[in-house]
Formats: C-alpha cells, structure tokens, sequence
C-alpha cells in the first residue's frame, strides 16, 4: 500500500464550497482502479488548510492511472480553483506500525 499525503491550502472564504465540491469529487477518485480509500481533515489552527491522505495499491496507480485518466481532469475542473497555491503531493509507505 501506497499512502499518498497532499496538504491543501484552500482561498479563505472559499472553505464550504471547496468542501461541497470535493464531496462530488471523491466519487471520481474512489472509481478509480487501485484506490484503496481517502481521509480529508481540517486543519484546526488554520481552518483553510486541509490535509488529505488517499491510500492506493501502487504508486503508479495514482501517478499513471488516476492523473492520466479523464477522470482526473474532472477532478481538477472541481477542485484546483479553490487551491491558493498547487500542493505539494508526495507518496509514503509504511515502516512502522505501533
């Protein structure tokens, strides 16, 4: 399992629609092949950042199948307008459980 971590700076004010939005959206990630599921959170301190953590079964399901999929640009017709900068998306595995 691939643990994908992007941390989302959303435009203050915007929070609710980006919200409502990415609720359509995770329908469109969740069809895809190798997804496993997503988590999105609020940040507490700064409520306009969001972390969201999508598990895949393969890195390339996510940089190959998803991002090149026309899935993904409904994705981003959805989703990019609301970032106030692009995230930094990285991908993790686990090492350690305790």
């Amino acid at each position: 399992m691939v643990l994908e971590h992007a941390l989302l700076s959303v435009v203050t004010g915007q929070e609710e629609d980006f919200e409502a939005s990415f609720d359509e959206a995770s329908a469109i990630i969740a069809g895809m092949p190798g997804f496993g599921r997503l988590t999105l959170s609020r940040c507490l301190e700064r409520p306009g950042t969001y972390l969201l953590l999508v598990e895949w079964d393969r890195l390339e399901d996510h940089t190959v199948g998803f991002r090149g999929s026309p899935e993904y640009q409904r994705w981003r017709r959805l989703l990019h307008r609301f970032y106030e900068h692009f995230p930094v998306v990285e991908h993790f595995e686990q090492v350690l459980i305790a």
